[in-house]
This record gives structure tokens, sequence and C-alpha cells, in this order.
């Protein structure tokens, strides 16, 4: 067998159990000897795949990312109304940040400003939330369910809202009073927003 697949293949176990080991135990206290001892390899095989632990933070973030995206972008889409999709979004962020652990922590985590890296996910990640609610917003406007003066200040100004309410609602609320409180949230934005 060719020696990039295996060594692909390797690296991706490598990134499985960090992830893992992320997620239950955060950056600051994860080693690179606990991967290593949670993989039954040498430290020094871990530093053959990546420089360091940050290095391996790091590609693990990149493809969670990349999951979120991918998953909250397939839900979007399968929705065929705009207020089908923007609820649709909303409920798809918070049950894909319950899963995405190291994510969402990058989001949360004051101490992780001190990596470019991560700030660099997260200016990422709020691009691509911004054009997926400015899309709905103009999908909205152009089937007639919204009338929306400025899509863009609006798709802010959503986020910003989604954004205040985030940590509460993934963690704190079951998920029953979440799909509730959303609804309420909901049909007082669509008062603002909707072609009468």
């Amino acid at each position: 067998m060719n020696r990039n697949i295996l060594d692909a293949g390797k690296k991706d176990q490598i990134l499985k159990v960090a992830q893992d080991l992320f997620a239950k135990f955060g950056l600051s206290k994860t080693t690179i000897e606990d991967i290593a001892k949670s993989m039954r390899m040498a430290k020094a095989s871990i530093y053959y795949y990546f420089k360091n632990k940050e290095a391996i933070y790091e590609e693990v973030i990149k493809k969670e990312g990349e999951e979120v995206k991918r998953e909250i972008t397939k839900a979007v889409d399968k929705a065929t109304t705009a207020k089908e999709k923007l609820r649709t979004y909303i409920l798809s962020r918070i049950n894909v940040f319950k899963k995405m652990a190291n994510y969402y922590t990058v989001f949360k985590e004051e101490y992780l400003n001190n990596y470019r890296f991560v700030v660099e996910a997260r200016d990422r990640y709020t691009d691509f939330e911004l054009n997926l609610i400015k899309n709905i917003l103009k999908f909205g406007i152009e089937n007639g369910e919204f009338e929306i003066e400025n899509p863009d200040l609006t798709a802010e100004a959503i986020l910003v809202a989604m954004k205040g309410f985030e940590y509460h609602w993934t963690f704190d609320i079951p998920d029953d009073q979440i799909e509730h409180n959303l609804d309420i949230l909901l049909n007082v934005l669509y008062k603002g927003i909707e072609k009468r």
C-alpha cells in the first residue's frame, strides 16, 4: 500500500483521537503525551505528523469548521421557504454546535485569541453565517415573503441576536424549549420583515 495513503490514514486517526481529547479536556489540559498514549504510539511518532499540539488543534478546528458549514448548508437547502430556511439555520446551528465541542470552544474561550488560526476560523465562520443569512433574506425578498430595506444590516442584526442567545440555548435549555423560544423570537422578527 502507498506510504502516503498510510500516512494520511494515521494522521486522520490522530486527529480523531485528539478531537475527542480536546473536546473532553480542552486545549490547555491536553498534551501530546495524552494523544500518543490514546493512540498507543510513541510521542515522537505524533511529532512525525504534527509540529506541535497547536498544529493538531488547528487541523481539528478546520475539520470541524468545514463539517459545521456542510451540515448547516445541507439542512438549509432542504427547506423550501425563507422562513423555514431561517428557522432551520438557527436550529441546525445550535444542534451542530452541541456536537462540535472543539469548534464551539473556539468561539467562546478568550485565551484562544492568542492563536492566529483561531481568530481566522472565527472570521471565516462569521463570513459564512452572514452570507448564508443574507442569501436567505434575499430569497425571501425575491419570493415575496419579506420586505427588507437593508438585507445586509438585517443579516448582521440577526447574527448578533443569535450570538447573544447561542451559549444559553446550546447548553442550558432543553431541546423542546429551544424550539419554543426560537418560534417566539422568529415571530417577533417576522413581524418586522414580512411583506404586508
